[in-house]
């Protein structure tokens, strides 16, 4: 028997380790090469706002094949050589296996096992779909007290535990990643000494809300997480929300959340999309605009995805999260 963060964790790891990802979802980055050429450009307007500092660090984290990265670093040398050139690139990956495939997309890069160990400076972090795989702790009140879900052979277990920091009704399950409140916590201590931002693109509500949000995929299709783990990607909601909250206590000023599709289409997705789709074909332009639409659109990714950046204390207005207004 384990506790399900702890599950969760090994469970991905095999799972990263042996298994292409790819062949169970599709991120955005795969979707459209707009979306990464955006981000470049955003990063390279994030990097105006805190100094243009030279050198820099350009980080991802979760990089997958590396095309996001690949894909912005490529825009960056037509609009913002000067930040190309300062950029020193890192990549935050754990799997052996997609490191061999990051290193082909972006050589010179170096890697990090966590967040938490790039090294000292100004930093522009990129974090797609990163969060959502960290592991979660379940917790359901059960009247005055509280369970926390394990794992057994045959399904889930509760056992009797102490109560987390969220409140919730009688039977309610409210969730916690602790990796990534350890992730803002970090953050803030960084900021604290360098000018930095870290931008964070997931799926989850922007407000806290209780439920069980723990999904697995396996060839593309929804399985029960503790049937052969490591074969299945397992992931939960993110509670950008509670996420939001530990930042601000650290130190760090907050943009966001925002709907992904607001932000994309504030930072150029369709302009962009409709300059690539002039110089294809009429079934080639065709696609172009049906993947920005299937990454903006409300009723598609376009609002249950969120974007969310933390940055220093101090720091400007962001592309593509201005609306949000920066919480301190």
């Amino acid at each position: 028997m384990r506790r399900l963060d702890h599950f969760m964790a090994a469970a991905n790891a095999q799972y990263y380790a042996t298994r292409d990802p790819f062949f169970d979802f599709t991120t955005a980055p795969e979707i459209t090469q707009a979306f990464g050429e955006v981000l470049g450009a955003w990063a390279a307007v994030a990097w105006g706002t805190i100094g243009r500092p030279d050198p820099v660090i350009l980080a991802e984290a979760g990089p997958g094949r590396g095309t996001l990265m690949a894909d912005a670093m490529r825009v960056l040398g037509r609009v913002a050589p000067d930040f190309g050139r300062a950029a020193r690139l890192h990549l935050v990956e754990s799997s052996p296996r997609l490191r061999t495939i990051q290193a082909t997309a972006l050589p010179g890069a170096a890697w990090h096992d966590a967040a938490e160990e790039l090294p000292d400076g100004p930093m522009i972090l990129l974090a797609n779909e990163f969060l959502d795989a960290l592991p979660i702790r379940q917790f359901r009140r059960d009247g005055d007290g509280w369970t926390e879900r394990h794992v057994i052979d045959a399904g889930f277990v509760d056992i009797v535990a102490a109560p987390p920091s969220r409140h919730a009704e009688d039977g309610e399950m409210v969730e916690v990643c602790e990796p990534a409140h350890g992730l803002m916590r970090a953050l803030g201590d960084r900021f604290r000494h360098h000018p930095g931002v870290a931008l964070f693109l997931d799926y989850g509500p922007a407000e806290s809300a209780p439920g069980d949000s723990l999904q697995a995929l396996r060839d593309g299709a929804p399985v029960e997480p503790w049937v052969s783990p490591g074969t299945a990607d397992l992931t939960a909601h993110v509670d950008f929300s509670a996420l939001a909250a530990t930042a601000r206590k650290a130190g760090c000023e907050v943009q966001g959340p925002v709907p992904q599709g607001i932000f994309l289409a504030g930072i150029g997705l369709f302009q962009r999309t409709g300059q690539l789709a002039q110089t294809q074909p009429p079934a080639g332009a065709s696609r172009l605009i049906e993947a920005a639409r299937r990454l903006a659109e409300p009723d598609r990714m376009g609002r249950l995805f969120k974007a969310m950046a933390v940055c220093h204390a101090g720091c400007p207005a962001l592309p593509g999260l201005e609306s949000s207004g920066a919480a301190s």
